[in-house]
């Protein structure tokens, strides 16, 4: 009941003041009395490594149609919206894009609860859009053979079987100031580079551990998008009438530390209880954004659930998804040679707000710290440091079984991404590295891409663990190690 009426009260507020804003305010660059959703840049354009268009999967907007800001006059996109959904010159009379992707991966050592074979697939995207009468409409989907796939059903919310539909939404602009976009799509917002805090949208960890492009580690979400532009400050509203959940290990093609039973994997998958009813399960996102002088500032705010399992029923035998909180804020900006950032996130678990349920996670406190600087032409560095800290320790120390395994107050990573680019910028070779010092384990992530036309591109990498501990974080997934090669051609 309290979600529905903090949606009523946004919507309420959001038309509102769209219409308050008949006269039409100063508008930032891009979205002049014509601009649509798509013309519309939620952000400045980033660097690589922090969000730019490798993390964001090339972009969460597609390429704008004809007569949308190319070069086509206003008398020929005229003509193509009257004549409707027919094409001219007997062409498609839609845009249509993609790529055909082959990848395979192995581990590299002995895992008694996975198969060798890590990542065996080819895939083929289509990307389609098309604006008529005053909307986009885009529809963008993946179809794989997977052989390594144990359970070849689909599962559009799981992104399992031979059909992953990434995109399809249609996107308008009622009001000058006022953007919708409605249906599935990829959401992202936060300054992390592969650490979230304030970005409550879905991701696909198991695509991250084998090897897939970095930009399935965005899941698609089914929501409603609001986005209204003021001169005080621009407003995005998210809701989500359907929670949508992470696509989180669960054994079936990474092995993983179970609260039971230890190391797991196919023998052992894990089983959720995940909400899934409409209206009653759904989630609310909401950023305020505005420029100042250069910086970035945003506060965030959150109501659903914990993406990826938070809790455990012992007597079920089910991992649990419980109700979750978020209160944020970020800032991001030039500082000396290089781009700065900030983020924090007050992390409310609603139904252990008290600290002393051992099967549900704490409420925490989350922290991140960011730098990237570009010291030689075609070379990127950045680091950040992210803290993780438990609130009501001591509740927790008391409430915990005993022989159970203690989880440390404050876990602190370590990021760094190095990136450098040969051959007139077609060979790209990056190492992105975690380290856990309080859980004293690792991830590193080296990867060579090599565009050998303007097609045809090869790709080769690894995913490499080490932990001392099967019960943290990254020690869990050391079985896990693997390298993986795949090649694309792009249409």
């Amino acid at each position: 009941m309290r979600r529905k009426v903090i949606i009523s009260a946004c919507i309420i507020f959001l038309l509102a003041a769209g219409t308050a804003a008949g006269q039409e305010p100063s508008l930032p660059q891009g979205l002049g009395q014509n601009a649509t959703s798509s013309d519309r840049q939620e952000n400045p354009s980033l660097p690589s490594g922090l969000g730019g268009d490798e993390e964001q999967g090339n972009g969460d907007e597609p390429a704008l149609p004809s007569g949308l800001g190319g070069e086509e006059a206003p008398g020929e996109a005229e003509s193509d919206e009257e004549q409707g959904w027919l094409g001219r010159d007997g062409r498609l009379p839609f845009q249509l894009s993609g790529f055909w992707d082959t990848r395979a991966g192995s581990r590299l050592q002995d895992d008694p609860h996975q198969k060798r074979l890590s990542l065996a697939e080819t895939r083929l995207q289509l990307e389609t859009s098309k604006y008529w009468q005053g909307a986009n409409f885009v529809l963008k989907s993946d179809f794989l053979a997977d052989a390594a796939a144990e359970d070849h059903g689909l599962d559009l919310r799981r992104g399992e079987g031979p059909v992953d539909l990434r995109s399809a939404y249609v996107s308008l602009s009622p009001l000058p100031a006022l953007d919708l976009k409605v249906g599935r799509q990829v959401l992202t917002w936060g300054t992390g580079d592969q650490l979230f805090i304030n970005d409550m949208f879905p991701k696909d960890w198991e695509s991250f551990f084998v090897g897939r492009d970095t930009e399935y580690l965005k899941a698609p979400s089914n929501s409603a998008r609001v986005s209204l532009f003021l001169e005080p400050l621009n407003v995005d509203l998210v809701y989500t009438p359907r929670f949508n959940p992470d696509r989180y290990i669960d054994g079936q093609r990474v092995s993983y530390y179970h609260p039971r039973d230890g190391l797991s994997g196919r023998d052992n998958t894990l089983s959720a209880d995940l909400p899934g009813d409409w209206i009653t399960d759904d989630e609310i996102a909401l950023r305020l954004y505005k420029n100042v002088s250069g910086m970035e500032l945003a506060a965030y705010a959150y109501d659903g659930y914990w993406k990826s399992p938070a809790g455990f029923d012992q007597q079920k035998g089910e991992a649990l998804f419980p109700k979750l909180s978020v209160y944020g804020a970020s800032a991001r900006g030039s500082w000396g040679p290089g781009i700065g950032s900030v983020e924090v996130g007050y992390y409310d678990s609603r139904e252990d707000r008290s600290g002393d349920d051992p099967e549900i996670d704490n409420s925490q406190l989350r922290f991140l710290a960011g730098y990237e600087l570009e010291p030689m032409k075609n070379t990127t560095v950045g680091g950040q440091y992210y803290l993780e800290r438990m609130l009501d320790y001591e509740e927790y120390e008391d409430s915990l079984p005993p022989g159970s395994n203690k989880a440390d107050e404050n876990r602190h990573v370590l990021t760094l991404r190095l990136t450098r680019l040969y051959w007139m910028q077609t060979l790209e070779l990056s190492l992105f590295t975690f380290y856990s010092p309080s859980d004293d384990d690792a991830y590193l992530r080296p990867r060579a891409v090599y565009d050998v036309t303007d097609n045809w591109r090869v790709e080769v990498g690894g995913n490499l663990f080490f932990g001392e501990q099967e019960h943290t974080f990254f020690g869990q997934f050391q079985d896990n190690t693997n390298a993986y090669a795949g090649v694309r051609y792009s249409f």
